[in-house]
């Protein structure tokens, strides 16, 4: 049957066809980046990394593009706050970014846009749209006849009359109709801006997306992906944009991954339950975090509590468990032995419910549940007495290469030696000497993830496993 999406704009499941036979075009709205990222921004990150290495487990070339916005009236508040340049407030947390996402197992895309890296293609665009018709300039800022697009409101199957009632018109702005949104901004004394024939100013928000996704993927993309909460306003804008300009399908698949609440309420700064990855991150081992956020499938709401994350934290290493007695009694087992069908078809039935699963709109719970199964088998087999390196073997593969497709690891780390261990304290003492504090915190961070506890005395630094 292949694999099935559920598509947003259809609200059904649909048989996965690319517009090219074996590529992917993927487009995933990536952050705004004046901070790091909490556990929501990471739910999507986790959800569609798994995605792009599912299809390229089936085979299919995908080429994967998330973006960065790197101007925004957050970016510019923060930059203000702290006096320095948004360049390097946002390249900051950039980098924080990968780092937060590399320990959770995420591979980088293909292509990581800015917004400021594309200002040409954004006024290009625009003009394009305002020659159309479908958009234009009052006082310096430019909007989008939001009515102009047949069909406004059919990814979240609003009516436009309906989203009339509420939309208003804010102080300053000189719109022909409420519903209208801004494509450039005009700027405001003491804020970053760029020249355009409409005057000095800066694009609005969902015009980047429409323009990078065009850029790097051409007019029209396979899967464009992001938060439940993208779906109103930022991504019915997208289309509008994108289809007014290229006369063509944007996406054919949209994908929406669910709300996290805390502890059943939902996540905010003002709740006082604000969840940064950069801070989790050190209480908790990010694989298992990863394997938290795929044990409930990614259309649902989660909701992270600590005794649901220390079920997770339990089940990981259940599969860690069975994997490493595996490779141990391959590591002791000498014979070749003959080839045993039972053992390696049982092997075999795992792989393909785990794939039945995930062709189901990419059901990673069920997948998970196929883990355990494999777990289950591979425990029985190491009871037998004739265990062959063979079938051995078929189990190490499967564990790899089904848990590779999620994302986890289940080889067991080396443990640090004693003596590298003193080696990386001398380091970081001589680190904070140099003033190289993120050095010398990052050595910090990794040996406490390593379960090696710093203690500083008058005599100095001492550690011990914890």
């Amino acid at each position: 049957m292949g694999i099935q999406i559920f598509n947003s704009l259809s609200r059904e499941k649909e048989p996965f066809i690319p517009l090219e036979e074996g590529k992917v075009k993927m487009y995933v709205c990536g952050p705004t980046v004046y901070n790091y990222i909490h556990i929501g921004n990471a739910r999507p990150v986790i959800v569609y990394d798994t995605v792009r290495r599912y299809l390229q487990y089936r085979g299919f070339d995908v080429t994967f593009v998330s973006n960065f916005t790197d101007v925004d009236d957050k970016i510019i508040k923060a930059a203000n706050e702290l006096g320095e340049e948004t360049s390097e407030l946002t390249e900051r947390f950039i980098n924080a970014y990968f780092e937060d996402i590399t320990d959770l197992g995420c591979k980088k895309a293909d292509a990581h846009p800015k917004v400021t890296e594309h200002m040409d293609d954004i006024i290009r665009f625009i003009e394009v749209l305002i020659e159309k018709g479908y958009a234009y300039e009052s006082q310096g800022d430019v909007y989008y006849r939001t009515r102009k697009f047949d069909g406004y409101g059919k990814l979240s199957h609003q009516n436009i009359d309906d989203l009339k009632v509420g939309a208003r018109i804010e102080a300053g702005e000189k719109k022909e109709d409420p519903l209208d949104f801004a494509l450039w901004k005009a700027a405001k004394p003491g804020e970053i801006f760029w020249a355009s024939p409409w005057g000095t100013g800066r694009p609005g928000w969902h015009i980047e997306c429409s323009v990078m996704a065009r850029e790097h993927l051409g007019d029209t993309i396979d899967i464009h992906a992001g938060g439940q909460d993208l779906t109103f306003p930022h991504h019915e804008n997208e289309i509008a944009q994108s289809e007014a300009h290229n006369d063509k399908t944007f996406a054919r698949y949209w994908m929406h991954n669910g709300y996290i609440n805390i502890d059943n309420e939902k996540m905010s700064k003002s709740l006082g339950n604000f969840v940064l990855v950069n801070d989790i991150k050190k209480q908790i081992d990010p694989q298992v975090l990863r394997f938290f956020m795929l044990s409930v499938h990614y259309r649902y709401p989660i909701n992270f509590a600590k005794d649901l994350v220390e079920s997770a934290a339990a089940g990981l290493e259940r599969l860690r468990t069975s994997f490493n007695n595996v490779k141990h009694r391959l590591s002791v087992t000498a014979e070749l032995g003959a080839e045993n069908d039972e053992w390696l078809a049982k092997i075999e039935a795992v792989r393909a419910s785990f794939e039945t699963s995930m062709d189901d709109d990419f059901n990673t719970a069920n997948a998970i549940s196929d883990l355990f199964e494999l777990s289950h088998v591979a425990n029985v087999y190491l009871n037998e007495t004739n265990t062959t390196t063979r079938v051995l073997q078929a189990f190490l593969d499967a564990f790899t290469t089904l848990g590779d497709v999620l994302g986890l690891v289940f080889e067991q780390q080396e443990e640090l030696l004693d003596a590298e261990i003193d080696a990386l304290l001398e380091e970081r003492i001589q680190s904070r000497k140099d003033r190289n504090f993120a050095r010398a915190d990052e050595i910090r961070d990794m040996l406490q993830n390593m379960g090696i506890i710093l203690e500083d005395t008058r005599q100095g630094t001492r550690w011990k496993r914890g």
